[in-house]
């Protein structure tokens, strides 16, 4: 992916930055909690004329949604906010700070986020080709790794552009939690005697 750096903005926008860590973080949760879809299921029919087998297709069960308990984002919440000061910087009010001070502040959030997730996340791309490469996606892709923009018309195999290789977690090492431990304490107040 190339990245026009004179297209960048003269301003430094706190907002836009808030944002995408924000986004980072919903779209590592959603990870973490993802489930295999299911499909449809296609068996086939034993009983048909004996010289010609007809497969039935069964329609798909109905999704059952799991209510995700608040104790693993609470977690990882806390640690952006151990390593990187994210709430913090997230509920400071930037209207006095001038652009460096800010740009020097998310650089803090930037390196401290990036060592929690290096920490008690492993990453992989998605997809191993180079973004904007033409790829093409086979019947029965697997759709929660590639999300489909554009024109989508049809059905696959579908052939397009790779805009984002994608991520996902191979591996979690989320410290655990004592008994009775209050995981919505994300960030204890401190008192210095």
């Amino acid at each position: 992916m190339n990245v026009n750096l004179a297209a960048a903005p003269t301003t430094f926008d706190m907002l836009h930055l808030g944002l995408a860590i924000l986004a980072a973080l919903f779209f590592v949760l959603f990870l973490v909690k993802q489930r295999s879809s299911g499909n449809v299921v296609v068996k086939e029919n034993i009983a048909a004329a004996p010289d010609a087998v007809k497969p039935i297709v069964e329609p798909p069960k109905p999704i059952q949604l799991k209510e995700a308990t608040p104790d693993a984002a609470l977690q990882l919440l806390t640690l952006l906010q151990q390593e990187a000061r994210f709430i913090d910087f997230t509920q400071e009010d930037l209207a006095g700070y001038s652009d460096a001070d800010i740009g020097a502040a998310a650089r803090v959030v930037h390196e401290g986020s990036k060592k929690a997730l290096e920490t008690y996340f492993t990453l992989a791309a998605v997809r191993e080709e180079d973004e904007e490469s033409r790829i093409t996606l086979p019947i029965g892709f697997n759709a929660s790794e590639v999300r489909l923009t554009g024109n989508v018309v049809g059905e696959a195999p579908f052939t397009g552009s790779l805009i984002h290789k994608g991520w996902k977690v191979t591996d979690i090492r989320l410290p655990k939690l004592a008994d009775g431990h209050d995981t919505s304490i994300v960030a204890p107040a401190e008192v210095e005697l």
